[in-house]
């Protein structure tokens, strides 16, 4: 059993064999993002060297080969609702030969479903939307993962792009925070790494799909939902962000997977360190795709993209500029392009209250509505701007309100960030203080309120943190503060909150900043161009 001589064993410090823990009664549990043991679901320090399974100890080891996979041997703390564990599984189930499903949707359907779900579509050929995700020819096992995942009816961003995905078409897609994007990307790659792993059955087992994300904490969680879809099929993943050893990840690739799963960054060091063979990866995802090809991530983008043998290529956000369609369309010939209802918006299920607070004053309006039974709906995340603002805002709301809160930010070690969101998500912590880094696509299951205590710099990444309230159209709120420091964004931020039907702070709508911007618009309408 190994965990190879280069993967120290984090309990010890030691890699040498006589280090290996005999029983699970001695293994710690695994924290968010690790690999837990097939058996017990403890930390899957080790991996079985016949079987290729992730397991804690010795003792886990010798009933996995004894075929006794059955019930936990210790109690493990409870999963997340409508979750069941994210484990690496080495048998596989036979798919049956029925195929069969319900005919596809009339030309005529297709247009009265797309109507009324707002579903609009640009490109050739796109094929219709599907209504359940058996109608999808999926795997058995894949089908039977989705229905234990707790994902009943499929959103609507999930009814168009997973049949596009699957006919191997290019795809842009936009979609509201929280409205199953992610599942809607991982169906389909889970299907189709399925699919050519039985049809090209071989020994080496080279990455077939690579998703590229712009935080460690959205890599963890899609690979955990990855994890949760592939359970039981030859579909085995690796989580490749900094913060962890790059032995660990390397030994994990080397073994064999289907799924990288990474940021652009650590992707790139490990490329140019060691020799790893990307010549079969034929699916390429960029979520948050709008953050992806800024100027901070396009140029490490890029030169995956062109290390890779022309692959099909994914791309989702909940903002997507005129920019990245441009961008998106000279990567990939025939892209197809989806967006659900009104794009670059709040969902319409999160309830938006903006307040006008001067500067000085925001930490007492903060304390104020975090003291309010009627305002406070924890856990609440509030968002800063600077990570000493998070450290010193999460100690003052712990001082004064009484409340406990903690803070997270990129300069805190990736094993203070698991444990930190390990709290807040059981419950232990009622107020966290994010920047930027919790900001887009990451599930925070059970939140209810977020307040952006320091608007951030562009309403397109307002819209994503306020985003984190709704999830899969469940009602949520926003509370901002807003004052003369944000002028710049004024006068997009009152068509947002127009559009949204939200109330608009008096200060706000007579800012010469706004009506400054309202007057130029009319008189460029006005003007007129001869020839």
């Amino acid at each position: 059993m190994n965990p190879s001589p280069e993967v120290p064993n984090p309990c010890t410090g030691s890699g040498a064999e006589n280090d290996v823990k005999s029983t699970s009664r001695e293994q710690r549990e695994a924290l968010p993002g690790e690999p837990k043991c097939v058996i017990c679901g403890r930390y899957g320090e080790y991996i079985c060297d016949e079987t290729d399974d992730d397991v804690c100890s010795l003792e886990c080891k010798t009933r996995v080969l004894s075929g006794r996979i059955a019930v936990p041997l210790y109690s493990v703390s409870p999963p997340p609702p409508k979750r069941v564990a994210a484990t690496d599984e080495c048998f596989y189930v036979r798919d049956s030969d029925d195929k069969s499903g319900p005919p596809p949707l009339t030309t005529h359907q297709t247009e009265l479903l797309r109507n009324k779900l707002e579903i609009h579509v640009k490109g050739g050929l796109v094929p219709p939307p599907f209504l359940s995700f058996s109608s999808c020819c999926l795997p058995q096992k894949l089908l039977h993962n989705i229905e234990a995942a707790g994902f009943g009816t499929p959103t609507p961003i999930q009814m168009q792009a997973i049949p596009i995905a699957l006919s191997g078409k290019s795809l842009l897609a936009s979609a509201d925070t929280g409205s199953g994007k992610t599942t809607s990307f991982l169906v389909p790659v889970v299907s189709r790494c399925d699919g050519f792993r039985r049809q090209n059955f071989s020994r080496a087992k080279n990455p077939l799909a690579v998703v590229l994300t712009p935080t460690r904490e959205l890599c963890i969680q899609v690979e955990d939902q990855a994890k949760l879809l592939g359970k039981g099929l030859p579909f085995k993943t690796a989580l490749v962000v900094g913060g962890d050893a790059m032995a660990g990840q390397l030994h994990r690739i080397q073994q064999g997977v289907e799924l990288i799963v990474g940021t652009p960054g650590r992707l790139i060091d490990l490329l140019a360190k060691h020799d790893i063979d990307l010549g079969h990866v034929m699916i390429l995802v960029l979520d948050e795709v709008d953050c992806m090809l800024q100027k901070g991530f396009r140029d490490q983008v890029m030169q995956i993209f062109r290390a890779l043998s022309q692959p099909q290529v994914l791309m989702y956000s909940a903002t997507i500029s005129q920019e990245v369609e441009k961008m998106a369309s000279s990567m990939a010939k025939d892209i197809v392009s989806v967006s659900i209802g009104q794009p670059n918006r709040p969902s319409k299920a999160l309830k938006q209250l903006v307040i006008w607070v001067e500067s000085k004053q925001k930490k007492q309006k903060l304390f104020d509505i975090l003291m309010s039974k009627q305002h406070f709906m924890p856990p609440a995340v509030v968002y800063v701007g600077s990570r000493l603002g998070a450290d010193l805002l999460a100690n003052a709301i712990s001082v004064t309100t009484g409340l406990k809160a903690l803070s997270i930010h990129g300069e805190k070690s990736m094993k203070e960030r698991r444990e930190i969101m390990q709290s807040f998500l059981l419950g232990d912590v009622p107020v966290l203080v994010a920047t930027g880094i919790l900001g887009r696509g990451v599930d925070l299951l059970g939140l209810r309120q977020v307040i952006v205590f320091d608007m951030p710099n562009s309403i397109k990444e307002y819209v994503h943190e306020i985003g984190r309230a709704s999830r899969m159209g469940e009602e949520g709120t926003s509370i901002a503060f807003i004052n003369e420091e944000n002028k710049n964004l004024f006068p997009e931020f009152v068509k947002v909150l127009k559009t949204s039907g939200a109330a608009i702070p008096r200060e706000l709508v007579n800012s010469t900043y706004t009506t400054r911007s309202l007057h130029l618009c009319k008189s460029q309408r006005k003007r007129k161009y001869v020839s």
